[in-house]
């Protein structure tokens, strides 16, 4: 068996983003446009690493960087039927207030308005919403994604493009 010489060998510089590469970028958040409140930015921090193709990454995301390789910088809008949605009224839930009682009691002190909860339906699926309404009868629950309804716009810096591992492939996530 020979060896390959190393000119023969894949470079990870022109390596583009495809499904199955381990992608590593920075980013910042906006809504909206360019000009939005900022939501968040890794720049400077802990960059954002993910499998292309696998279904982590909201569908907009991952067509504006399809193509691309390290070095590469990209702006674009997601409009949010390509984000997380469009927000859903029927996806805010009046809850009776039984479901939220604790050895017999309703627990009013971890009921706050703007929490956080993580619910579990009939069938075993696990929702998480955020309490909108306490009332004495019931609590009113919304459980669409914060950002749902939300036009995004992302500034990307692509820092890494590597073919994913088969470890990384069968976990469906980056390992360091």
């Amino acid at each position: 068996m020979a060896l390959l010489g190393k000119e023969a060998r894949p470079s990870i510089e022109n390596m583009i983003i495809e499904k199955n590469k381990v992608v590593v970028v920075d980013y910042k958040l906006q809504k909206d446009n360019a000009q939005g409140e900022l939501v968040e930015e890794t720049t400077g921090g802990e960059p954002l690493k993910f499998i292309f193709g696998i279904g982590m990454m909201i569908p907009g995301f991952e067509a504006e960087l399809e193509g691309k390789k390290s070095g590469d910088e990209v702006a674009f809008q997601v409009h949010s039927e390509d984000a997380y949605g469009e927000y859903e009224d029927e996806a805010l839930i009046d809850i009776a207030i039984e479901n939220f009682q604790v050895d017999g009691k309703v627990d009013y002190d971890n009921l706050k308005l703007g929490q956080m909860i993580t619910m579990q339906d009939m069938q075993g699926g696990v929702h998480r919403g955020v309490i909108k309404k306490v009332g004495l009868d019931k609590v009113q629950v919304d459980f669409n994604h914060p950002m749902a309804g939300q036009d995004l716009f992302f500034t990307v810096n692509v820092r890494e493009v590597r073919e994913a591992t088969e470890s990384e492939l069968d976990h469906g996530h980056v390992h360091e």
